[in-house]
């Protein structure tokens, strides 16, 4: 492949600052302490530009499915109640909940095409994205949507132990399209979505996921 072929991976938005500070912070390191640290400080800065990539993907044109909002691993699919701040009653919906680490793309996509009908932010605790006590307990964002085939469903954002910063750009009232991006999460996460019975779960644990992608549900 010619280098002229070569197409690079976008950065997200979010990135820019950081990644400027690293490498700044690695240059004074380099210059004016010690070497040593300055090599640290760059590996740190390449790390960083891996961590905020925003790689394009292709979504699949299916009619009837939903696709995973994040990358990562699927590590758990469960029945429980909804989120209460979304108003969606007490009825038990299938969770599906995909860790995300440190070396995962972090950009998070909208499952399915259709209207944003609720958000809400709950303020939490930052255990590890890991524990199964996180999707009730952490500090998330939570969104309610009507997909165009008119389920409702609802995705989180929900931080870990290490992520501080949810990004959401949805507004209630939006129209959104099948993976549309619509925010982020640093550093380390993990992102949930509710089905209800008219959509059936076609993952399982342990099963990798890329946001965008990754059929995670369909209609019955």
């Amino acid at each position: 492949m010619k280098a002229s072929d070569a197409v690079l991976t976008p950065i997200h938005k979010e990135g820019h600052r950081f990644i400027a500070v690293f490498f700044a912070v690695s240059l004074l390191l380099f210059y004016f302490i010690a070497p040593t640290l300055g090599w640290v400080g760059l590996l740190v800065t390449a790390w960083c530009i891996y961590f905020f990539r925003d790689p394009k993907r292709v979504v699949p044109a299916a009619k009837g499915v939903l696709v995973s909002p994040a990358d990562g691993t699927v590590s758990a699919v469960v029945e429980v109640d909804p989120p209460a701040e979304l108003g969606m009653g007490d009825e038990p919906l299938m969770r599906i909940s995909i860790f995300l680490s440190v070396f995962n793309v972090h950009v998070n996509r909208v499952p399915a095409a259709g209207k944003i009908t609720g958000l809400a932010y709950v303020h939490g605790k930052f255990l590890s994205a890991a524990d199964e006590n996180a999707g009730e307990e952490n500090e998330r964002q939570l969104v309610r949507m009507t997909t165009e085939d008119g389920h409702d469903v609802a995705f989180a954002q929900v931080a870990g132990l290490v992520a501080r910063r949810i990004l959401c750009d949805l507004k209630e009232g939006d129209e959104v399209a099948r993976g549309d991006r619509f925010g982020l999460i640093r550093f380390g996460s993990r992102t949930d979505i509710y089905l209800p019975k008219e959509l059936a779960a076609t993952v399982d644990v342990g099963q990798t996921m890329i946001g965008g992608e990754t059929i995670i549900a369909r209609s019955v």
